[in-house]
């Protein structure tokens, strides 16, 4: 099994994943990756007018996946 890394990109602030998690394969890191985003992505619902979240996986060679969530509210009538 392959070690991943999940770091977590929100606006400016990066949280590095040092410890990692191994899986069996990209597809699974791919998994993790868009369960953990929607886990985080549920807790910043609030957030307005506009914020996004990223988490970049990585292995021992480099970047393997990125997944992206974007949230923004605006009014079509005032």
């Amino acid at each position: 099994m392959k070690r991943y890394f999940f770091d977590i990109r929100e606006g400016d602030q990066v949280a590095i994943d040092e410890e990692g998690k191994e899986l069996p394969h990209v597809e699974a890191a791919q998994e993790e990756a868009a369960r953990s985003l929607a886990d985080l992505a549920r807790d910043k619902i609030g957030c307005e007018p506009f914020c996004h979240m990223t988490i970049q996986v990585r292995d021992s060679d480099g970047p393997v996946v990125e997944a992206k969530f974007v949230w923004e509210l605006r009014q079509t009538r005032h």
